[in-house]
């Protein structure tokens, strides 16, 4: 096990100095930052004297180090609308966007884990056909349009939550089930086709051969093993959740990095959303770094695969 925690540790640590390399490339590619920030009236000795105060003058790989060395210390520079430091702007934003995250996952889990155990025991039965809608319009019905159907239905045609704002618990409810409805669909599918393949298998067959209750079949032999997939899916589906939050954030304008991002991409705030890229995307990879873990604890024959 440690073996291949090492392994997998070195592994995420070279996908993170990847997306640092692809984040700070991000800031490079949308143009010349020196220009962006002198603005639009600023004149030719207005720029290069922006390029020698900030360093961008300076050999690329020179800058790039100097921009990761602080970083990693947790200063990404100032935001070029907004006048202050991105850090403190994140550490505003952050936790809106990881809450609402959570709140999607868990609403994923309970309604998708429970759907495919379901249509698992009942294959082509109408739960299993009720579950495959779900699993259909989940999959085809466009955020933005689903958000604004529920706005629409209660908070206009009854108005039970507010339509925008994150000030308490009611504000989390329509952007939840928004965010992990999408997620559903994935999570369902492959709990039903996990636990189909283990309820086929033979100690199942010798389990409940021996008298097991039921449930007992079920929840402690069959579960466990069906479940590993899921884990892995849901480590991925909770990072598309905190990227894909700029959709869902901006229409119930929840103040957390989505919008910031939406803001950010619209003003080319180039700094902003170059930090934005680089925490979303290492949460991404520690998540998938915890789960590739928590499998190999679950089933010990990944960690000699």
């Amino acid at each position: 096990m440690l073996a291949y925690s090492l392994k997998r540790l070195l592994l995420a640590v070279l996908v993170a100095v990847t997306v640092s390399v692809g984040s700070f490339a991000l800031l490079r590619a949308a143009g010349d930052p020196a220009v962006a920030m002198a603005g639009h009236s600023a004149t030719a000795s207005d720029i290069e004297f922006i390029r020698e105060t900030y360093g961008f003058n300076r050999p690329l790989p020179v800058q790039y180090a100097d921009w990761l060395v602080k970083a990693l210390q947790g200063d990404f520079g100032e935001s070029l609308y907004f006048r202050m430091p991105v850090s403190r702007m994140l550490a505003d934003k952050l936790p809106t966007t990881m809450t609402l995250g959570g709140l999607a996952l868990a609403f994923a889990l309970c309604v998708g884990l429970p759907l495919g155990i379901i249509a698992a025991i009942r294959p082509n039965s109408w739960i299993d056909r009720a579950a495959l809608l779900v699993s259909v319009t989940g999959q085809a019905m466009p955020t933005f349009w689903f958000a604004l159907v529920l706005v629409v239905l209660f908070s206009i045609t009854f108005p039970l939550l507010p339509p925008s704002g994150s000030g308490t618990w009611k504000h989390f409810v329509m952007p939840t089930v928004v965010l992990g409805y999408y997620a559903t669909p994935a999570i369902m599918r492959l709990t039903r086709a996990g636990m189909l393949e283990v309820l086929a298998s033979d100690y199942i067959r010798t389990a409940r051969a021996k008298g097991l209750h039921p449930a007992v079949v079920l929840l402690k032999h069959a579960l466990r093993n069906a479940v590993i997939p899921v884990v892995s899916l849901s480590a991925v589906q909770f990072g598309f959740m905190l990227g894909g939050s700029v959709v869902v954030e901006t229409v119930f304008a929840l103040h957390g990095t989505g919008q910031l991002a939406w803001e950010s991409i619209s003003r080319s705030d180039l700094p902003t959303v170059q930090a934005i890229v680089l925490v979303l995307s290492s949460f991404y990879v520690v998540l998938s770094l915890i789960a590739d873990l928590l499998n190999a604890w679950l089933d010990p024959r990944i960690r000699v695969a």
